[in-house]
């Protein structure tokens, strides 16, 4: 049975379609609410995650000495965390080989700060995007071989079996997260909670949880034998930053994982991260929003479009001059950054209009299209459209992709089968995003295979986009201690989203541009109650037109609570995300 449009919304300014607790949920909050003394906005929030009235106090102050998985239930873990300690107890030559994303740079940080709290250096090698592409390679391999004792593949490696075999003379152990084949290279250790023979129930971890886990391991190991390692606790900011830069979901250990790390940011103490937050001017207390758009993007800018060792080389340095240099370096490559992404997203998604948008997989490919900005472009066709999407650069004989997965349709899995049908030359990720590279002839058949195989698991079949609402909220409700309380259910993000809530019929009091695309408003329920709302974006498409339309009339609006702190002055305010005709 189809559940009725919220507030009768069937399709709101921007296309959606609104849906609202149901009945029993409200059922279920009102008990949750009476049972916790817990405000019933929240109860709501909590009964959406599954959230039982014993299980409450425990959610909304997630300790990691509880939720952390023993390590050793990963499989190799005992071998991979007893080599790295011999090496380190020998002096041993050792060397990080990491992917060039955010996740990537953060593993590798982890492993050398921890490195340099023993006294022990290491050599970091990152592969160039576009002359080497993703992950170990054979020359790589065999050169680091010839001069390491020790190599260590954080955030790759998983699938690399040539490469892996090619480090003849050294050990070679893998810390990854990226969907295993059938079977796994020649490695001492392959610790990755997304092999096939492992279980699934810590799937959710990035590589740099999976670096923690294996240091959390070494850790225990030195105490055995009566000995200290470094503090991993000051090493949570990284996990944090690479589990929300990597859209891994914020449930399970991950959430206790990204609000400590949050606190960790806070103190400040990592020089890189301090001076690219002080760049990007963060002036507030750091969020997942912060690490997911300001910072982020911008400690991956250097493996998009520039030296792919930035990002890592900035988390690892403890030199405050090397600091500022890769941070502002970092700062100027994410501007030019997004100037490469603004032309090519316009191509891209002027092609796919022209294929059509209605297809199970939208997809675009390009000549020369940069291979570091295709997985941003596909994010955005993702969210135009509500479908999968990938996009790809042409060069040479060969195209180098990146695709992007709505909830519920696993990509990754799909890109990987497709590589082992023979129709990519390389191919892999995980569910919510993929890369792969493949022949110019054969990009016709291999999108057309690819959009048959996520029609398989409903992509394209969705219907309507919808809005889900955690209920409603009226002006004169929207309180910093609402707001405040609403937090304790966090951190929000990628599988726990931030509340949102319905303002029904509300007065557009007063309106007023900023800039080109965005609108500051006044909601007032009629009476006393005001509501300052700003509504980003609201002038690239139609959510901007409809609002000032409207202006001294009533309509229904929906969005997120937050607090605004401008002046010194904290007030709060509703991020306006869409609206609907009364």
């Amino acid at each position: 049975m189809t559940q009725k449009a919220y507030l009768n919304v069937e399709h709101s300014v921007t296309g959606r379609r609104w849906l609202g607790p149901t009945a029993e949920a409200d059922r279920l909050a009102e008990g949750l609410a009476q049972e916790t003394r817990l405000p019933l906005p929240l109860a709501r929030i909590l009964v959406a995650r599954g959230v039982t009235a014993p299980e409450s106090e425990s959610f909304l102050e997630p300790q990691l000495r509880e939720l952390l998985p023993d390590p050793r239930s990963l499989m190799d873990m005992e071998t991979a965390a007893g080599r790295f300690l011999k090496a380190v107890r020998n002096r041993e030559r050792i060397a990080v080989f990491a992917d060039y994303d955010v996740d990537g740079g953060a593993s590798a940080a982890l492993v050398l700060t921890w490195l340099r709290g023993m006294g022990h250096g290491a050599t970091l090698y990152i592969p160039d995007r576009i002359d080497e592409g993703y992950g170990p390679n054979v020359p790589a391999m065999a050169a680091l071989a010839a001069a390491h004792d020790l190599i260590v593949c954080v955030d790759c490696g998983t699938l690399s079996h040539d490469p892996v075999a090619a480090a003849k003379g050294a050990d070679v152990v893998i810390l990854d997260h990226h969907l295993g084949g059938e079977t796994l290279p020649p490695a001492l250790a392959v610790v990755n909670p997304n092999r096939q023979d492992e279980t699934g129930a810590l799937s959710h971890l990035c590589a740099a949880s999976v670096v923690f886990l294996m240091l959390v391991e070494v850790n225990r190991l030195m105490r055995d034998e009566g000995t200290r390692g470094p503090d991993l606790m000051a090493l949570l900011d990284l996990v944090a930053l690479a589990t929300v830069a990597d859209v891994a979901p914020l449930v399970g250990v991950n959430r206790a994982f990204v609000r400590q790390g949050l606190r960790v940011l806070a103190r400040r103490e990592r020089i890189g991260l301090r001076t690219l937050a002080d760049l990007a001017r963060m002036d507030k207390a750091p969020t997942p929003y912060h690490l997911g758009f300001l910072l982020g993007p911008r400690i991956n800018a250097g493996g998009r479009i520039g030296a792919a060792d930035l990002g890592a080389r900035l988390l690892a340095t403890d030199d405050p001059h090397e600091a500022q240099a890769l941070a502002e370096r970092l700062d100027a490559l994410n501007t030019e950054r997004r100037e490469i992404e603004a032309q090519v997203r316009d191509a891209a998604l002027a092609q796919a209009e022209t294929r059509g948008l209605d297809a199970p997989l939208v997809w675009a490919a390009g000549e020369g299209w940069h291979p570091g900005v295709v997985g941003i472009v596909a994010a955005r066709l993702k969210e135009a459209t509500n479908r999968p999407a990938v996009v790809i650069g042409l060069s040479g004989d060969e195209g180098k992709g990146s695709g992007r997965s709505v909830a519920g349709v696993d990509l990754g899995a799909a890109v990987h089968r497709l590589a082992a049908e023979g129709f990519l030359l390389r191919g892999g990720g995980h569910p919510m995003a993929a890369g792969l590279t493949v022949a110019r002839d054969g990009i016709e058949p291999a999108m057309a295979r690819l959009s048959d195989l996520l029609a398989r698991q409903g992509a394209g079949a969705q219907g309507p986009r919808t809005l889900r609402l955690d209920g409603l909220v009226m002006p004169g409700a929207a309180t910093a201690e609402l707001i405040e309380a609403l937090e304790k259910a966090g951190p929000f993000g990628q599988g726990a989203p931030a509340p949102r809530f319905a303002l029904p019929s509300v007065e557009i009091s007063h309106s007023r541009r900023i800039g080109e695309a965005h609108l500051r408003l006044t909601l007032s329920d009629g009476m006393s109650a005001r509501l300052e709302a700003v509504a980003f974006n609201a002038f690239t498409g139609p959510l901007g037109p409809f609002l000032e339309a409207v202006r001294g009339r009533r309509a229904h609006v929906a969005g997120r609570l937050e607090l605004n702190h401008w002046q010194g002055r904290t007030t709060v305010q509703l991020r306006l995300e869409d609206a609907a005709e009364t």
